[in-house]
């Protein structure tokens, strides 16, 4: 197996980190095996209350697994499967939630506690991955987020539906709903490349090579985190599945 890609740690931010590709990991291991998790917790739709999975405990071949977060068995690539609709499937929500989630919320690598920067600075999440299963909400399954560290609100989530059809819900203030746009189309059950740059107070996502700015509304969220998995957003009891083969976090 080749070593992680890991470089100097910035100050109260968390560095740049490439995962191994799924090509050269190890099916047998846990994902913290193949992936360096160091920068990342798991929020998982389980327990008596929201469960959340520290970035320590996800480290490491013998790191953290379950049915809702595994290995696929023929890359090594990271499964996340996300139940429907709570009412019909007993699932956990967070706190403000009424959807399911197993996804991956960005941590400091040196410490593990959560992260929170500057949109002023350069901040950019580069994840390759395939949707398997997306589920039936209004625009599919949210895979990746900027969220608001200190509103506790998403300041962008990245959908995608079962037509394969991806967008972007941003809110422009604290307050309103989010203003929903059309960045890319990949086909169910294809790999794509999408990256969420959040840097000098301005957002681009790009799809596949094909950036879209979108407008924020200004920096109403002076801190924030991304997120990337399989957040359902399904009104029957499908399961949505996801599977990341490779995760770039870097701030600068």
């Amino acid at each position: 197996m080749t070593p992680k890609s890991t470089f100097a740690s910035l100050l109260l931010l968390p560095a740049a980190v490439l995962a191994v590709p799924a090509a050269l990991a190890d099916p047998k291991c846990a994902p913290g095996g193949n992936f360096d998790l160091s920068f990342w917790s798991l929020q998982l739709p389980t327990g008596s209350s929201f469960t959340t999975i520290k970035s320590a405990d996800l480290q490491g071949c013998n790191g953290y697994t379950d049915s809702n977060f595994s290995t696929d068995k023929s890359s090594g690539a990271i499964v996340l499967v996300a139940p429907g609709n709570p009412d019909l499937t007993g699932c956990t929500t967070s706190s403000g939630s009424v959807h399911c989630r197993t996804e991956l919320r960005e941590v400091v690598s040196a410490t593990g506690k959560n992260a929170a920067w500057s949109p002023k600075n350069t901040n950019t999440l580069t994840v390759s991955m395939t949707v398997v299963a997306a589920d039936d909400g209004s625009h599919g399954t949210a895979i990746g987020q900027v969220f608001a560290a200190d509103a506790s609100k998403p300041l962008a989530e990245m959908y995608y539906s079962r037509q394969g059809e991806i967008v972007v819900g941003v809110k422009p203030d604290a307050n309103s709903g989010q203003i929903v746009t059309k960045v890319g189309t990949v086909a169910v059950g294809t790999k794509f490349e999408y990256k969420l740059d959040y840097s000098k107070d301005v957002l681009t996502v790009t799809i596949n090579g094909k950036a879209t700015k979108l407008d924020t509304g200004g920096n109403w969220a002076p801190t924030c985190y991304f997120k990337t998995g399989n957040y359902n957003q399904g009104k029957s009891a499908a399961s949505s599945k996801v599977v990341i083969s490779a995760i770039k976090v870097s701030h600068s």
